[in-house]
């Protein structure tokens, strides 16, 4: 290739990067403007819908803790699918009776609202009436339901207006198409809603938790599980305009999921999981108005997911991350009460059955090799055990691969060796394992035996409190001098 040939490619090469630069530059910009428009609520349309998908996204997490700690959380999707053939059944009858007329908004809601409740109630008669399992219930109703309105809509797309009904518009959602009536709408809802759940609140919570006891104070508990259906199916149908009937099951369901991680307290879990479905619909909601092209339902139940996956991994109650630390530090907890425990049976030893006093567990020196011949452990086990014993002040190491007891681990050990054979005692007595078998089995529970446990353990041995028990089987150490 020539010069002349060369330069020209060179020069439109730098052209064409020029022009591609100048139009990622221009698309830049127009995207910072869009967003800064929708961040700042100066479009009338986004305020309208990020209000409205707001609301349904509290009222769906307020009503899902419910229906996630009475376990049945998937409800709202059988109602979801259930509510396709009443909006089908809605727009026909509309159109015989008025043709032209069927897509009108609240009788297609009023339909859906119908069939919803229907498909939820039948689900509740199968499993109280019937041998079936909730779950076998819910997807007989499910495919019965949703089968029925997709062979309805078959019909709709017969009658000369059903093309342009827009009717499946509420299987995928269409957020866009929410206008202030609507708003108005979700907020009189959520009103209600949080009115109801506030108002019956504890009864609600007993439901959840136990229902036999309600039923003993004389709650109708078929009502309050009916009252509780029709908070679900109402959210289920509010939600079919923003994220679709398809989708509406994750606003009932990953709040309250994702709630659960961070707490055990069942009102602080409601006020998380209605701030996390708040957040989720008012996020999925900029971003879809940010790209416009991206469907506002499915953002929704992305961002939803997200935050889910953040309270699997950091929730404070039961997030892998903490449970993978709790875990950690019990581990570390076990292996120093084990190593401690083993020291004091070893100085126990050698004192030929005498009551250790605390002077002598002070000053008595631990052989290493004693240790690895009382317990099962490699030599690098032992070694890491040491190593963080003595982090934690409890022992210390002189020359010679002997151990020392500090004051705090002398103490530990004591208390350690106590909480053992209080445990073994128990099991001997009153579970009758024999003596040469409990010590592994005591292994198992001394380490999470709490102060009220200890209390009882010693009124059923019949022991003094700071009383050391002999130990019920031989303890045999294979000496060796220092």
């Amino acid at each position: 290739m020539g010069i002349p040939k060369l330069t020209f490619c060179f020069a439109l090469a730098i052209i064409l990067l020029i022009g591609l630069g100048e139009s990622l530059f221009a698309a830049e910009s127009r995207l910072s403007e869009q967003f800064i428009r929708v961040v700042l609520l100066k479009d009338y349309n986004t305020r309208v819908v990020l209000l409205g998908t707001t609301l349904l996204g509290v009222c769906g997490g307020i009503v899902g803790v419910f229906m996630l700690l009475r376990k049945r959380s998937l409800v709202g999707d059988v109602v979801g699918h259930s509510a396709l053939p009443g909006i089908a059944m809605a727009f026909i009858l509309t159109e015989l009776y008025s043709p032209g007329s069927g897509k009108n908004v609240p009788i297609l809601l009023l339909g859906a609202f119908v069939a919803g409740l229907t498909g939820a109630v039948c689900v509740m008669l199968i499993d109280r009436y019937s041998r079936i399992k909730p779950d076998a219930a819910m997807a007989i109703v499910l495919s019965l339901f949703y089968g029925a309105g997709t062979a309805l809509l078959t019909i709709v797309q017969r009658i000369p207006t059903g093309s342009s009904a827009g009717l499946k518009d509420f299987l995928s959602g269409k957020t866009a198409s929410l206008v202030a009536s609507d708003v108005w709408l979700f907020a009189i809802a959520a009103v209600v809603l949080i009115a109801v759940t506030t108002l019956l609140f504890k009864e609600l919570c007993l439901l959840c938790f136990d229902e036999d006891f309600a039923a003993a104070l004389g709650w109708k508990v078929f009502w309050l599980d009916s009252l509780l259906t029709g908070l679900v199916v109402s959210v289920t149908i509010l939600g079919m305009q923003s994220v679709g009937l398809l989708l509406v099951v994750a606003i009932l369901i990953i709040p309250p999921a994702s709630a659960r991680f961070w707490t055990d307290d069942i009102r602080s879990m409601t006020w998380i999981a209605a701030i996390v479905g708040g957040l989720a619909a008012a996020i999925g909601t900029v971003a879809s108005a940010v790209f416009a092209k991206i469907a506002a339902g499915a953002v929704i139940v992305l961002v939803g997911t997200a935050f889910f996956l953040l309270s699997l991994f950091f929730g404070r109650r039961r997030g892998v991350i903490w449970k993978w630390v709790e875990h950690f530090k019990l581990q570390h907890r076990t292996g120093e009460r084990d190593l401690l425990r083993a020291i004091y049976e070893v100085a126990e030893g050698k004192a030929e059955g005498k009551q250790l006093s605390d002077q002598f567990l002070l000053s008595h020196r631990i052989s290493i090799v004693d240790l690895l011949k009382m317990r099962s452990w490699t030599r690098t086990r032992v070694d890491q055990l040491i190593r963080r014993a003595q982090r934690d002040s409890l022992v210390s190491l002189p020359p010679q691969g002997v151990l020392l007891l500090t004051p705090e681990g002398a103490v530990l050990a004591r208390r350690a060796t106590r909480d053992h054979r209080l445990w073994e005692q128990y099991l001997i007595t009153y579970a009758e394992i024999a003596p040469s078998h409990v010590d592994r089995d005591a292994d198992q529970i001394e380490h999470v035996l709490d102060p009220e446990v200890i209390r009882e353990l010693e009124e059923q041995v019949e022991t003094e409190q700071g009383t050391m028990l002999p130990s019920p089987h031989p303890i045999h150490i294979n000496s060796s001098e220092n």
